[in-house]
């Protein structure tokens, strides 16, 4: 069904028409095409970090961070039970294991639950900065510090957090803060990581391109035409996180006080705008007749078919995903559309 107000949609400009109209002029639509690194590097230096690898995903980006590190089949990977379950996917692809800790009241892993988890194969721990909010990367960090682990940050809905891990790896699908349709990046400090990074991401050639493999790499590669829109993307990317902050902070007013809402804590980023909601899936219905897009929260891991576990009824991360949904957010959305959202909720409550 076509929405009037979808949940979301790209904020695209005549910038990344010309990007992507001379890719294809010029005929670099490749991997090869110049747009590529010039994407890696603007948003690496966006970032204040030394290298960016683009790819294909972000979870791809997730996969290629966890093999860059050597993980693989035996290890252990602390992944939070409130994610999209790429996250949890990523680890398993490697062969390793993915070991789920539950969220806090701001759906974010909850960093007092990691260390009971934490064993002899435990490798590195997967912060997920869920809706834009930045999880307690200090706790984590000091964590990783003290058991040895590397942290990698699935920041897939969080362009604009500051990354601190050893990698941050970063989404561009479209409905992601900024897009390029599909695709990922990478970002670390580390040159011998990137090094990996683009290693596996390209098939693992070697330098002489001689076909001779000897390790199992991926075709994880963007094109030059996803490149152009990711660079024209970044460039106005101060300019769309501004914008979502009045998004947040027309939300945060329209919805005050009505009943039957539960407005969740600030994000340092906005991706989604995420609320608990009573009555839940009649709300979703009411507004769907309204021609308004919802979407409800993740699923706990452990209620994953491949990862179930008889606990998950038991979490906070299920509990959050019974009643929790978010609103239309989008960089173009306009106050009246939001005012709409807002005034629709209001009137099913009443």
């Amino acid at each position: 069904m076509a929405f009037r107000i979808p949940v979301s949609k790209p904020y695209l400009t005549d910038q990344e028409l010309r990007y992507v109209s001379e890719a294809v002029t010029t005929g670099w639509i490749s991997s090869q095409g110049p747009y590529v690194k010039e994407f890696e590097q603007s948003f690496a230096e966006y970032n204040g970090v030394a290298h960016g690898v683009a790819c294909s995903s972000g979870t791809t980006a997730l996969t290629l961070a966890l093999r860059a590190l050597g993980i693989g089949p035996g290890d252990e990977v602390i992944v939070p039970e409130f994610t999209m379950v790429a996250s949890a996917w990523a680890v398993t692809y490697t062969g390793a294991t993915p070991v789920f800790v539950d969220c806090g009241d701001d759906l974010n892993i909850d960093p007092a639950l990691i260390e009971e988890k934490i064993t002899a194969r435990t490798k590195a721990v997967m912060p997920v900065h869920i809706y834009g909010r930045r999880c307690d990367m200090d706790a984590i960090m000091e964590l990783a510090y003290e058991y040895n682990l590397k942290v990698v940050e699935d920041s897939a809905e969080a362009h604009g957090v500051e990354p601190v891990g050893h990698i941050a790896c970063f989404s561009l699908f479209a409905n992601k803060i900024i897009s390029a349709g599909e695709g990922g990046i990478c970002l670390t400090d580390d040159p011998h990581l990137a090094g990996q990074l683009a290693h596996l991401r390209a098939m693992a050639f070697d330098k002489d391109h001689t076909f001779l493999h000897k390790k199992l790499g991926y075709n994880f590669r963007m094109t030059n035409l996803q490149a152009g829109i990711a660079k024209a993307q970044v460039e106005k990317l101060d300019a769309i996180l501004a914008e979502r902050r009045r998004i947040e902070e027309r939300y945060d007013k329209a919805l005050a006080g009505i009943p039957g809402i539960t407005l969740m804590p600030p994000r340092e980023v906005l991706w989604m705008y995420d609320l608990r909601a009573e009555r839940r899936d009649e709300l979703r219905e009411f507004l769907d007749a309204e021609g308004i897009e919802t979407r409800v929260f993740f699923k706990p891991m452990s209620r994953q078919p491949m990862y179930h576990d008889p606990v998950w009824p038991t979490l906070r991360a299920h509990r959050f995903s019974e009643d929790g949904l978010y609103l239309p957010t989008y960089t173009t959305i306009t106050a009246a559309e939001q005012d709409e959202v807002a005034g629709k909720i209001a009137a099913f409550y009443s």
